[in-house]
């Protein structure tokens, strides 16, 4: 039995009004869903209303940021602690928009993790390759190195309670989407190097997203792949009829 993890990353969409909509319907369609985990990360502004919705439910809620400190003069950011306190129990870090608009690096996504950990947050550390850096094969060179950056100084304990989504840059709001057999690929080469890291057993027990234009058309095929544990979906998942059918699909494969 597979416990898969499907996320819906809201971007920078949705108003409190429209967010308490959208959580709504999906919680209301999701109350039949038992083994497969749902989560919901709106903007900041947003967490507090959508938790007042799913609070309860099977629905989970995420940030989409955290910052390192955990006060102090840093105008705009938004603490670990500050997160918890509207409810939200996971929160993406490194997300490939992150780092090309906002100059993300490993040093600060790893910074950002330790920070989510330390307030008991469950970290989705994103990992991803360029199209330019796949035709010139070096994806997993960039990939293995994004990884060794993001986890160091992490105990194994630490990556029980972290999630890793594989996101290829070039299938991020492009309507390209990675073959299964691509995504597969480097699924598992994700789970080999935590393995070298951290040992077999917290690398089998990782879970592992697909994200990057994922939606009802490819989700099963994509989702049956064996190293593939979940999926970090974007524009699908903006309405409740769009998102909901990949939950679905998940629970029929779990």
């Amino acid at each position: 039995m597979r416990n898969f993890i499907i996320a819906g990353n809201w971007k920078l969409h949705k108003n409190n009004s429209e967010a308490k909509q959208l959580a709504n319907q999906i919680k209301i369609r999701t109350t039949d869903i038992q083994r497969t985990d749902i989560l919901v990360c709106p903007p900041f502004t947003a967490l507090s209303v959508v938790n007042d919705i799913v609070a309860g439910s099977r629905v989970g809620l995420g940030a989409q940021n955290i910052f390192w400190e955990e006060q102090g003069a840093f105008t705009a950011e938004v603490s670990g602690d500050m997160i918890k306190s509207t409810g939200a129990g996971y929160v993406i870090i490194g997300h490939s928009e992150r780092r090309l608009y906002f100059n993300e690096t490993d040093e600060t996504v790893n910074k950002r993790l330790k920070a989510a950990l330390s307030v008991g947050l469950k970290p989705i550390v994103c990992v991803g390759e360029t199209l330019e850096q796949r035709e010139a094969g070096q994806a997993f060179d960039v990939i293995g190195k994004q990884i060794n950056g993001a986890f160091s100084g992490l105990a194994s304990a630490d990556m029980a309670e972290t999630i890793v989504a594989y996101e290829p840059v070039w299938a991020i709001g492009t309507g390209k989407t990675a073959t299964p057999q691509q995504a597969q690929e480097v699924h598992v080469f994700i789970r080999g190097q935590i393995a070298e890291n951290f040992g077999m057993e917290v690398a089998n027990a990782l879970r592992i997203q697909y994200g990057g234009s994922v939606k009802e058309q490819n989700a099963r095929e994509l989702l049956s792949q064996p190293d593939i544990d979940g999926a970090l979906v974007g524009g699908a998942c903006l309405k409740a009829e769009t998102f909901v059918p990949i939950i679905q699909i998940a629970e029929s494969l779990s």
